[in-house]
């Protein structure tokens, strides 16, 4: 088996290439994605396959190794747990508590699932060889002595394979990380790359761009709307033109004010200025002018072909009965459907274009079609409406779009656009393709996102578990982390599917210099550490909440001979050991309880000369 493994250059997958030389699965390395995108494999079928996980696992099943991904159900199961936990490895602060964690799992096991190599010891191994020059500290000072001999029984196994691996993978300061560069290289990259790369518009000169950001008012913004919206920004802000916001209201059944209203407030967390809110139902009546002239014109007609019927014959490439009606027989049939009669109801305007044209998007597509639900603008004033194929390029061109920003799901209707352009006389508005941003387990569908709402399966359309603007912002999110997410991706047109986890660390590092400090211990299986010669009266001392930062304020903080620690830290320390509390000083632990072989106390003294 051959398959390509495309993956961001900065975080390549080791797990996944080692597994693949153990597994003897062929694999061409492309690290092309954008940083952040989860890997991708890519199989010779034309199939691909999306996440590490899911990789991992298919590498396992076609292994020549046996039983890679344990011999039957059971093991299988306990494989896909160690998957899961494996990322924890490389978190940062959860590194020693792992390493702890798992000497003690491997004190009477020689691999982390039954008696032989599965795709788990490949995935916690890549992971800890991941880490680099920390990894090498920890390993030559003999602390984790079953961990050490494990990751040494696996190394020298496949001494070669593995070592080709981290040598092309690894630097010093972990996976994805070359060694820091000198000084000199520094001012010689700054010297290089005073900005950031650009990416032009085709035909584009600066202060004649116009683009539009034309968001449906049936939902609130979410995290894919925001990357639509802010290049947008991004291109009218470099070649100094007009954005203009534009509310695509061609369909009464799913819009309302209250869409609009949000959409509006999430377009300014997102610091996205513009120079005019328009809405497609402005249009109307030139909407309805301009199909009644194509239908003069013979390029149009109306057409009552039942719906299911007329989406076959569209695949079939077959034409419709009412397709070569007389022009007065199809301007009767839309003045009925003007008026919302019963005869109108039953019909809609199509395009005449090409019934045979291989790409379907042109094969007579709608123009109009009747709706008898109130608009949330116009109220009943109309019973016919455009469809966004026929309003999109009008609009477009009428108001004086240049570039149309469209993502590239919409390719196989750009000639359709273009054409619509080119029967109603109007100018041409260039097209401009990226990618659609995708996340990793979430839901991007207005549609799908509604039902959860409809269904009281979450609160609102803030939700901080919804992938909307304000459901993220609620959850946490400085939106300059997701400015900075959407802007370190571009313009590409290459598809990605991205990881929470990339957003998330950008919003780190933009909170921690200022976030306040508290702590908590978790009630399970938490250890009372007792001191002895600590005070008999617990005090009270007013700390700041962030030591570095004093906008974070101050917190009070008790003092006694009784502390709480978290059961990870108390698994790590031995008697006589010297270990420091946080904001007191160092004490030393005497003795250490524990019931059936787990710690459940600490007794210790303070040495705060320590």
């Amino acid at each position: 088996m051959e398959a390509k493994l495309a993956f961001a250059k900065d975080s390549p997958p080791l797990s996944i290439i080692s597994a693949a030389k153990i597994a003897g699965v062929s694999l061409t390395i492309d690290p092309s994605l954008a940083s952040g995108a989860a890997p991708t494999l890519h199989l010779s079928s034309g199939d691909f396959i999306h996440g590490i996980n899911t990789i991992l696992r298919y590498i396992a099943r076609v292994a020549s190794v046996s039983n890679f991904y344990g011999k039957d159900a059971i093991q299988a199961s306990h494989v896909d747990q160690w998957l899961e936990y494996a990322p924890v490895i490389l978190s940062g602060s959860e590194f020693e508590p792992a390493c702890s964690f798992l000497d003690g799992y491997l004190a009477s096991r020689t691999f982390l699932v039954s008696y032989s190599l599965t795709i788990a010891d490949v995935a916690v191994w890549s992971n800890i060889a991941g880490t680099g020059q920390r990894w090498e500290s920890l390993r030559r000072s003999k602390k984790y002595e079953n961990l050490v001999r494990w990751f040494n029984s696996i190394s020298l196994e496949y001494a070669g394979t593995l070592d080709e691996v981290i040598s092309a993978y690894v630097g010093k300061r972990g996976i994805g990380k070359s060694p820091a560069p000198s000084l000199k290289e520094k001012v010689h990259d700054l010297k290089e790359n005073t900005s950031g790369p650009e990416v032009d518009l085709p035909g584009a000169k600066v202060g004649e761009v116009c683009v539009r950001f034309a968001p449906e008012p049936s939902g609130y913004l979410h995290i894919g709307h925001a990357k639509a919206g802010l290049l947008n920004k991004y291109f009218a802000e470099r070649y100094k033109g007009r954005l203009i916001v534009r509310f695509d209201d061609t369909n009464p059944s799913k819009e309302s004010n209250e869409f609009v209203e949000n959409v509006l407030k999430d377009i300014e967390t997102l610091g996205i200025k513009y120079d005019v809110v328009t809405y497609t139902s402005d249009y109307f009546p030139k909407l309805m002018e301009m199909a009644e002239n194509l239908i003069k014109e013979g390029k149009a007609y109306v057409d009552d072909t039942p719906k299911e019927q007329m989406r076959k014959e569209r695949m079939d490439g077959v034409e419709s009965k009412c397709r070569n009606n007389t022009v007065q027989e199809n301007l009767a049939l839309w003045r009925e459907m003007v008026n919302g009669t019963e005869r109108g109801m039953q019909c809609c305007v199509r395009g005449k274009l090409d019934m045979q044209d291989p790409n379907k998007s042109l094969r007579d597509p709608v123009y109009y079609r009747c709706n008898t639900d109130p608009h949330h603008r116009v109220g009943s004033k109309y019973k016919v409406y455009p469809t966004y194929d026929f309003a999109c390029p009008f609009v477009d061109a009428f108001e004086g779009v240049t570039h149309a920003l469209r993502s590239s799901e919409y390719h196989d209707r750009n000639a359709q656009y273009y054409r619509i352009l080119q029967d109603m006389g109007l100018r041409r508005v260039e097209i401009y393709e990226f990618s659609r941003l995708n996340m990793v387990y979430t839901l991007l569908s207005k549609r799908k996102l509604l039902w959860f709402v409809q269904n009281k399966k979450v609160d609102d359309w803030t939700d901080p578990r919804f992938p909307t603007v304000q459901g993220i912002v609620r959850r946490g999110l400085k939106i300059e982390a997701l400015i900075q997410f959407i802007l370190e991706q571009g313009a590409s047109k290459n598809l990605n599917l991205m990881e929470w986890d990339k957003l998330w660390t950008i919003n780190k590092k933009i909170i921690d210099p200022v976030c306040p400090r508290h702590t908590a211990v978790l009630t399970d299986q938490r250890v009372l550490l007792t001191l002895t010669n600590g005070p008999k009266e617990p005090f009270i001392k007013i700390l700041p909440r962030h030591k570095k930062y004093e906008g974070a304020g101050k917190k009070a903080t008790t003092f006694t001979n009784r502390i709480w620690l978290e059961h990870a830290d108390a698994s790590v320390i031995s008697i006589g050991q010297e270990v420091t509390l946080m904001d007191w000083g160092n004490a030393i632990v005497k003795e250490i309880k524990t019931e059936n072989g787990i710690i459940t106390q600490l007794i210790g003294e303070l040495h705060l000369e320590g």
